[in-house]
């Protein structure tokens, strides 16, 4: 219960983030004294971690457990980047640097165009959830909306907010039955 616990309170963490983020660029550079935003959302992913290895041995682990852990690694990656940003003073010495290291697909490629969409890591998520098909479809059917949104196929304003917080309900849905159902046992 305890990795359920830590996985709901980084699914908090992330959503912070994302609301921090929603308020824009300038927001975020004008934090002092540390880059809340990206810090919120680099300790969110790694709370995540012990339940994401933690889920249950079925079929959807095999695929949702890596794929959530390598959009945990993009996430953190692109979180270092994004300090590194924060920590210039002016928005000329962040293009330079943008103009380098869009020039290292090595680092551009995974961290700041897969750790961005989140689309590997939200799919992950997604697939870990069907793990709990059986007795859960509504907290999984809120995961999937959630999915839809971050994606983009469901077009909204706020797409990260609003997508995290569904996530954060669906899985908070989950994690709550499946512990009241344990202790009821």
């Amino acid at each position: 219960m305890t990795y359920k616990i830590f996985f709901i309170i980084g699914l908090i963490f992330l959503l912070i983030g994302q609301i921090i983020l929603s308020k824009g660029n300038d927001f975020v550079y004008a934090q002092e004294p540390i880059d809340f935003a990206h810090w919120f959302l680099l300790v969110g992913v790694v709370l995540l971690i012990p339940q994401v290895v933690s889920f249950p041995k079925k079929i959807f682990s095999l695929i949702g457990i890596p794929l959530t852990l390598i959009g945990i690694t993009c996430t953190i990656g692109m979180c270092v980047l994004d300090f590194i940003w924060w920590s210039f003073p002016n928005e000329e010495l962040r293009h330079e640097f943008t103009n380098h290291i869009s020039k290292v697909p090595s680092i551009w490629n995974p961290f700041m165009s897969i750790g961005p969409s989140s689309k590997i890591f939200n799919l992950g998520l997604l697939i870990l959830s069907l793990n709990y098909y059986q007795n859960h479809k509504i907290g999984i059917g809120i995961i999937l909306i959630a999915n839809l949104i971050l994606w983009h196929i469901i077009p909204l304003p706020f797409r990260l907010v609003l997508g995290y917080a569904l996530t954060l309900i669906g899985f908070s849905l989950i994690f709550v039955r499946s512990g009241t159902k344990n202790i009821l046992e």
